[in-house]
């Protein structure tokens, strides 16, 4: 959810995160260094909640209230299918502790799989972080016992580096039924590929704004999987999609994001990859919050 480059530590991936300050150095963001980060400045959320992205477009938008209709994520691509498990007992050890490694949504969220265990991911295609995760959250999916389900949430808090394109073009992708087919492939085209990158290809630092990939090269790359270009940037400048971009975005500053990738568990709980210790720290603590949840604690 890459250019042969020297061996980064996994202790640095997996603190890696793109966020919100976008005063830092672009040209430091590597396309295909996932461990550097970008960052741009957080809309104040309301008092009680942790400040959250927003786009340029949502930046008034308020966060969405409990109870209220929240945006459905895209579940897991097929090739994460999961054997049916039962959640493993609930146990707690005092090893993960909230406010340190996960925090609570106040108020918890409302979520779209009723009966079932939301876990979702806030990425962008576009994250070079995301990009780094991306392996770990298919581990993840394929690991959730049978009472949960995985999701993604796309991000576009970084309109500097094109993220409300691939935004667009993944909740366009979702429209038509082929996020399944495409969610890995997405991430090759932008860091491995380049076709969709709107990073310089063989140096540091963003492509010019005006050779930054648009809709239409996205439409290009979906055809691939037997989407008519046509069809698909008419569905990505529909009302559909655009009400889908600003419930993500909305859904989001409820959760109180501050940077992805950013694991949810069931509108509850949330964390970073730093926040659990590392990818796999990330793993177990999903796990567990899944439990947790399960057991009703």
């Amino acid at each position: 959810m890459l250019k042969r480059l020297p061996f980064l530590c996994a202790a640095l991936l997996a603190l890696a995160a793109c966020s919100h300050d976008s005063n830092s150095d672009n040209s430091a963001a590597e396309a295909t260094a996932p461990a550097v980060t970008s960052t741009a400045p957080a809309a104040t959320a309301p008092a009680g909640t942790v400040s959250s992205p927003a786009t340029a477009a949502a930046a008034s938008t308020a966060a969405a209230p409990a109870g209220s209709a929240s945006v459905a994520p895209a579940e897991a691509p097929a090739d994460t299918a999961k054997p049916a498990v039962a959640a493993a007992p609930f146990v707690d050890t005092g090893k993960w502790v909230e406010g340190k490694n996960y925090f609570r949504i106040d108020p918890a969220q409302p979520t779209s799989h009723p009966g079932k265990i939301e876990v979702t991911e806030v990425f962008s295609y576009g994250c070079p972080a995301c990009n780094a995760f991306h392996s770990t959250v298919d581990r993840i999916a394929k690991s959730l016992p049978s009472d949960a389900v995985m999701n993604y949430l796309a991000a576009s808090f970084r309109p500097d580096e094109n993220w409300p394109m691939y935004q667009r073009a993944f909740y366009t992708a979702q429209a038509l039924g082929v996020v399944d087919k495409s969610h890995d492939a997405m991430y090759d085209a932008v860091w491995k590929s380049k076709e969709l990158s709107t990073y310089n290809a063989t140096s540091s630092g963003l492509k010019p704004q005006e050779a930054w990939p648009t809709i239409e090269d996205a439409a290009k790359f979906y055809a691939k999987y037997g989407v008519d270009p046509k069809e698909f940037v008419a569905v990505a400048n529909s009302f559909s999609v655009n009400t889908q971009m600003k419930r993500a975005d909305d859904l989001m500053k409820a959760y109180g994001v501050e940077s992805t990738p950013t694991m949810i568990v069931n509108g509850k709980y949330r964390f970073t990859a730093g926040d659990a210790g590392g990818y796999a720290q990330s793993i177990e603590l999903t796990l567990w919050l899944v439990s947790k949840e399960a057991a009703g604690k």
